[in-house]
């Protein structure tokens, strides 16, 4: 069957046309036509996206995606148009949702609504183009969805049926990256940026410092004194460069302050990762009895951090020296998180295959220590670059799933909301 697939949740305009066959038991898909349209140079000036503004291009670019990814196929009979309902932006989903509506109603075609969200749990099997299947694989799965909006570990025992089993309780993990980024004065997107910085420092000294260092480990330990790393040769550089003297400050390079940093040892740990920035930052609600998440107080610290350090220095994200180090502890911050809540949330419910999907799935290090936190025993899928982000190809998967599920049949009309909270 032939399938229109549109997106519309955020900042991403996508049309996709699949050819799907196969059922659910052996699906497989073709991808006849993929076209998207990202805003996000129209939102860089603004440092995140304003739903206004992603609506405003959403209601340009859907006309002209169409025509262009009709000319690709030259198709003129589909079997069935699904749309993205939500979560997401309810202005942008609206666009979306309108348009998939005039399109059903015009053409005489069912309409299905799909969830963002599922279609990143089976983003990882999708491609942009050519064909692709379904494999059987091993369940219960358990998905980390990790984007500029949602953080959260879905478990499932078969495909379709899910439950959250954690989820951020504030700031999602790419929103949290953004805002840093903003604070560090990187340009928007700013979670590829601090993850160049990152990369950057664990490539150059920062990750050879001395084992007494590598071993340092605390619980509830209110933010480090300027005693704490007195002899770490990287420290007593950065705290040069603090200095808009030039000379060594007597405040030393300190973690923010009021932040607690949670112990995270090789005890408690499987994948210690060495303490080889002068700074500390807080693993939030690492030890915590569930599986939520908290990303909000670790952009605080962050806050605190930059600030403290332009009081001695005003100039001071003007060295990448600085901006590195930050960087790097943030992201490792983050990373460690993601990752030890996946590692206890798989030894709680057994599962046998782990998704990462989401925007922020495409960042490297998470990639490098999800899969040394996994092993070689467990699947371990992530989606391609070009699918991590939102498109339109995932959401024509979901759709036909769907609409297996509901053995075809479908009202004619629809009664399709916009739903920005919408849940799995």
């Amino acid at each position: 069957m032939k399938i229109l697939s549109i997106e519309t949740s955020c900042d991403e305009t996508g049309i996709s046309i699949l050819d799907c066959k196969g059922g659910l038991k052996k699906p497989s898909f073709k991808v006849l036509a993929n076209n998207l349209n990202s805003q996000i140079k129209i939102h860089a000036p603004y440092g995140g996206v304003y739903p206004a503004l992603a609506k405003r291009e959403h209601l340009k670019n859907l006309p002209i995606l169409l025509e262009k990814t009709l000319k690709e196929t030259k198709i003129k009979k589909f079997d069935l148009i699904c749309v993205t309902y939500g979560p997401g932006l309810e202005p942008a989903l609206w666009t979306g949702i309108v348009f998939a509506k005039e399109l059903a109603k015009k053409w005489n075609v069912p309409l299905i609504g799909v969830n963002h969200m599922e279609g990143h749990i089976l983003s990882v099997f999708g491609k942009n183009k050519g064909t692709f299947t379904i494999p059987k694989i091993q369940f219960p799965t358990l998905s980390l969805l990790v984007s500029g909006g949602h953080t959260e570990l879905v478990l499932a025992k078969e495909w379709m049926k899910y439950k959250i089993i954690g989820e951020t309780l504030d700031d999602a993990a790419g929103e949290a990256f953004d805002k840093v980024a903003r604070m560090l004065e990187l340009p928007y997107p700013g979670g590829p940026e601090i993850s160049k910085l990152a990369e950057k420092a664990r490539k150059n000294l920062l990750d050879t410092l001395p084992l007494s260092a590598q071993k340092f480990s605390t619980e509830n330990f209110l933010c480090p004194s300027s005693t704490l790393l007195p002899r770490l040769p990287e420290a007593i550089h950065l705290r040069k460069l603090i200095n808009k003297n030039g000379e060594q400050s007597s405040q030393g390079v300190r973690s923010a302050t009021g932040a607690r940093f949670q112990q995270f040892s090789s005890k408690k740990i499987a994948y210690p990762e060495k303490i080889s920035s002068p700074f500390l930052l807080p693993r939030p609600m690492l030890h915590s009895k569930n599986f939520d998440f908290s990303f909000s107080g670790l952009k605080t610290a962050s806050l605190y951090l930059i600030r403290d350090l332009k009081k001695e220095n005003p100039n001071i994200l003007k060295n990448d020296d600085i901006k590195i180090a930050i960087a790097k502890e943030f992201e490792d911050a983050v990373v460690e998180t993601l990752v030890y809540k996946t590692k206890k949330a798989i030894e709680k419910y057994g599962a046998k295959t782990i998704i990462v999907a989401g925007g922020v799935s495409g960042n490297k290090h998470l990639q490098k220590e999800m899969k040394n936190m996994v092993g070689k025993k467990t699947e371990l899928l992530f989606p391609t670059k070009d699918l991590s982000t939102d498109n339109s190809v995932m959401i024509g998967i979901v759709g036909y799933f769907r609409y297996l599920q509901k053995g075809g049949k479908l009202p004619k009309t629809p009664k399709i909301k916009a739903q920005g909270g919408l849940r799995l």
